[in-house]
């Protein structure tokens, strides 16, 4: 999944991303695609309760969260970051099936597994959404 293309490269350059997913493998693919894109990565986080503590981490730019995590859903965090003016994104492989994405119905959703790109661009999105120049 991760890609060595020099095109997404400058997209998120120094951007602190949370990433919060409970599968090993799909954790380090986000951590790669995000580095390769040249976001700092906060984190990661594997459990609910260690991603609650680190979302109150001052300086993140953006998150990506899975919407279970383990057996427990994301919301506390969701929520967490919404209260700091913190955007995100849920990244599921339950898209259609998950009460859970109910109370975000705004949010982007990607499904899993996302290509490298779709998941830079909507990291880069909630960035650029979300920059002061944007709500001038």
């Amino acid at each position: 999944m991760p890609s060595n293309g020099s095109d997404t490269q400058p997209k998120l350059k120094g951007a602190r991303v949370l990433i919060v997913e409970d599968d090993a493998l799909l954790l380090m693919d986000l951590e790669t695609i995000l580095v390769e894109a040249g976001a700092e990565v906060v984190g990661p986080c594997r459990k609910v309760d260690e991603a609650l503590a680190v979302a109150e981490t001052d300086g993140i730019a953006a998150a990506i969260l899975d919407v279970r995590v383990g057996r427990k859903p994301i919301t506390p965090v969701a929520r967490r970051l919404a209260s700091r003016g913190t955007p995100f994104i849920f990244y599921t492989g339950q898209v259609e099936a998950d009460p859970e994405l109910a109370e975000w119905h705004g949010c982007t959703v990607l499904s899993k597994p996302a290509r490298s790109a779709a998941i830079v661009a909507a990291v880069a999105g909630l960035l650029q959404q979300h920059s002061p120049a944007a709500q001038n």
